[in-house]
């Protein structure tokens, strides 16, 4: 049995839900889901240029899971941007 997953903050809150390539409806593409979390750890790490340590800190987690959260987050924005995917934020 797994343990239970920590509270972590999460101050993010998406004006948008969707993004998706433009010209294909959505209902004809895949979609891939972005957490909170996730899109909270790109934004540390990528829009305020903070180090890992620093957000790690903000999010009241460690390191090591911010690396994993932040990760998850590259490969999922990555896979959607080169297959054409839309990105569902929940």
């Amino acid at each position: 049995m797994p343990r239970p997953r920590l509270c972590r903050r999460v101050r993010f809150r998406p004006r948008a839900t969707y993004f998706k390539p433009r010209g294909i409806p959505l209902r004809e593409l895949e979609t891939i889901t972005l957490t909170r979390e996730e899109m909270e750890a790109l934004k540390l790490k990528n829009t305020k240029n903070l180090d890992q340590k620093e957000c790690a800190e903000k999010m009241q987690t460690s390191q090591s899971t911010f690396q994993r959260i932040l990760s998850s987050a590259y490969k999922k924005v990555a896979k959607a941007l080169t297959e054409g995917k839309a990105i569902e934020i929940k």
